[in-house]
């Protein structure tokens, strides 16, 4: 079977709307490197859109889900539960930062996640305003894309879309957004559009994944935690994408040094598993009456299992502290390319998120999202896999698993390189 059969056969069998980014059609994979159904080999810089922050296959989480599957695949928590699901939740209390008392929610996805603390958000407050940011992402069901900030192509031909959501500006230095320019964008919308007494929740990626790898400054975090405090409202951090390692910490909120009253995961979380998980201050997840959170697959045990396994895998391999140096070697390695090539308009990112945003020109700035395309349909052909984000389409980033070896990080980074030059 060859790519372009599998291809054709996808094409015919599956909705228009799925997307599909490379038409190669993987056979195995190991820890950052995939092999297609033809035999040839890619490293992985995408780590299935940053899922794989331990790497395809860990050895423990294969021995985690193997050992499970011995035992069984599903009774539905909410009718038979399971210790893996409780050791979770006990582990992921321990983990989101902040000293006060937490609990925790298992779900499926990030839309899941991101849904539910809203919901509990809004049981907690009473209140039903939500605000979020310009080119955040947060998941493609109604109500998570309302809060989404890029129309095309998540929210194109979807709407009308739930009301009483507010976007207010995220701080982009490069673009011109400083800090005091998105908190300002807040206060606006208390005094435009919803007084604070009516919003439930501000939600915030510490570093926007989809809106193009941009961290948000520490002051701005601290800023928007004061703002929740003085008109109590709940602070959920959107940590799906910049979890378990990726930003150099366990969760990039720690940067700034503050505690978010909800935290969303998934992604990382169970090492290439379907499962997502809501924690926060356990007053406020307390606040919604039993069977009002749940679902059929909730916190599978299969992925309960795999998380376990991948939190060990963290700690005990150091990963975190492996993304601080991986980062430094892919932005030291962007810059050197920036002296010579003037398109390179900024390499930012915190750890191992790192995003390269292309500009057609250094003095307007303006966004080139052709030659982003070119790069990464480039790099495929040198044996890379590497995706590109942004409102405009014109920020390449990189997720390497924190597990790959620095020969192949290096090796990476030459393809990448290959793909610049041949742009």
């Amino acid at each position: 079977m060859t790519n372009a059969e599998l291809l054709d056969r996808r094409n015919r069998a599956f909705a228009r709307g799925i997307g599909a980014t490379f038409p190669v059609f993987v056979d195995r994979a190991l820890n950052a490197e995939l092999w297609d159904v033809e035999g040839r080999r890619y490293i992985d810089f995408s780590g299935g859109i940053a899922v794989l922050n331990t790497g395809h296959l860990h050895p423990q989480v294969v021995e985690a889900v193997s050992a499970q599957l011995t035992k069984f695949s599903h009774t539905c928590f909410m009718v038979v539960p399971y210790e893996p699901a409780v050791a979770l939740a006990e582990r992921l209390n321990q983990l989101v930062p902040g000293s006060t008392p937490k609990k925790t929610a298992l779900f499926s996805t990030g839309a899941e996640a991101v849904e539910n603390a809203v919901k509990i958000a809004r049981a907690y407050t009473g209140r039903a305003g939500v605000i979020a940011f310009s080119g955040g992402f947060h998941g493609r069901t109604l109500l998570a894309l309302a809060l989404t900030g890029k129309v095309a192509p998540y929210k194109t031909g979807f709407g009308p879309f739930p009301s009483e959501i507010f976007h207010a500006p995220y701080p982009h230095p490069y673009r011109g957004v400083s800090t005091a320019d998105a908190i300002a964008g807040v206060e606006h919308i208390f005094k435009e559009d919803i007084e604070p007494e009516r919003v439930a929740a501000i939600i915030i990626e510490p570093v926007l994944g989809e809106g193009g790898y941009i961290p948000a400054p520490p002051e701005f975090l601290i800023g928007l935690r004061e703002i929740c405090d003085r008109h109590g409202v709940v602070l959920i951090a959107d940590e799906i994408q910049t979890g378990f390692g990726r930003t150099g910490r366990w969760f990039a909120i720690e940067h700034a040094g503050i505690e978010a009253d909800v935290v969303t995961m998934a992604k990382s979380l169970a090492g290439g598993f379907p499962l997502s998980a809501v924690t926060g201050k356990a007053e406020i997840m307390d606040a919604p009456g039993p069977g009002g959170l749940g679902g059929t697959y909730a916190g599978s045990p299969i992925a309960c299992a795999a998380a376990l396994a991948v939190i060990e895998a963290i700690e005990s391999e150091g990963l975190a502290e492996r993304a601080q140096a991986i980062g430094g070697k892919v932005v030291k390695a962007v810059e050197r390319w920036a002296e010579s090539d003037p398109r390179i308009g900024e390499v930012r990112g915190l750890g191992a998120m790192v995003g390269v945003e292309l500009v057609m020109d250094p003095g307007t700035r303006q966004p080139d999202p052709d030659r982003t395309k070119a790069i990464t349909t480039a790099a495929l052909e040198e044996g890379l896999i590497l995706l590109s984000c942004g409102v405009y389409g014109n920020v390449l980033r990189v997720m390497v698993p924190l597990t790959a070896p620095d020969e192949i990080v290096e090796e990476g980074l030459e393809a990448m390189e290959r793909a610049f030059a041949r742009t």
